[in-house]
C-alpha cells in the first residue's frame, strides 16, 4: 500500500495495490496491521457504513464533538471529492481543510481522523461510498458546518449547477459558530 501525504499531516490518502487483468480486479480493501503502521498508532474500527448518492450530491461537512469519529473513506463504485476539515484547536492546521479524488478504479481511501469535519460530493451518475468509523454513530453528538462556509473557501469541483443538500446540512452551521475540539 502506497501511503500519500497530505497538506494536514494526520490525514493521509492511501492507495492499495489493484491486480488486474482481463478477468477483472483484485485488491486487499483493509489490513489492520498495515493501516496501523500507517497511520504510526492502533486503530481500532467499530462500524462501516454504506452511502449511495446520485450526480452532485454533497454530504457534509459532518462530525460529532462526543464520541468524534475517525473515517477511513473509499468509493466502491463511482467518482468522488472528498474533503476533511481540522477542527482541533490546538492543531496547526486549525481550520484548514484538504480534498482529495476518490475513485472506483482507483481505489483510494482517505483516512480523515476524529478531530474533523467530513463531507463528500458525487461527480459520476452514481457512487457507493464505504467508510469505517472508530466510534459509533451518535445523532445528539452530530454536528454540521457549512459546505461553502466562505471562511474555509473549500474549493469544490465545479457542478452542473448547484450541489444537492440534505435539510439538515441546509442548517449547518458557519465555520465561526461551530463547536470544535480543544
Amino acid at each position: 500500500m502506497e501511503v500519500i501525504a497530505t497538506q494536514i499531516p494526520d490525514v493521509l490518502l492511501l492507495k492499495p495495490r489493484v491486480f488486474g487483468d482481463e478477468r477483472g480486479f483484485f485488491s486487499e480493501s483493509f489490513n489492520q496491521r498495515v493501516f496501523d503502521e500507517a497511520v504510526g498508532r492502533p486503530v481500532t474500527f467499530v462500524q462501516d457504513n454504506h452511502s449511495r448518492s446520485g450526480y452532485g450530491v454533497l454530504r457534509g461537512l459532518h462530525y460529532q464533538i462526543q464520541q468524534p469519529q475517525g473515517k477511513l473513506v473509499r468509493v466502491a463504485r463511482g467518482k468522488a471529492f472528498d474533503v476533511a476539515v481540522d477542527l482541533r484547536r490546538s492543531s496547526p492546521t486549525f481550520g484548514q481543510w484538504v480534498g482529495a479524488m476518490l475513485t472506483d478504479t482507483g481505489a483510494e481511501q482517505f483516512w480523515v481522523p476524529a478531530g474533523f469535519a467530513h463531507g463528500f460530493v458525487a461527480l459520476s451518475e452514481t457512487v457507493d461510498f464505504l467508510y469505517k468509523t472508530t466510534d459509533y454513530y451518535a445523532p445528539k453528538h452530530e454536528r454540521a458546518i457549512a459546505w461553502n462556509d466562505p471562511q474555509l473557501a473549500i474549493e469544490w469541483p465545479t457542478l452542473n449547477g448547484q450541489p444537492t443538500i440534505s435539510a439538515k446540512d441546509a442548517q449547518a452551521l458557519p465555520f465561526a459558530t461551530a463547536e470544535c475540539f480543544e
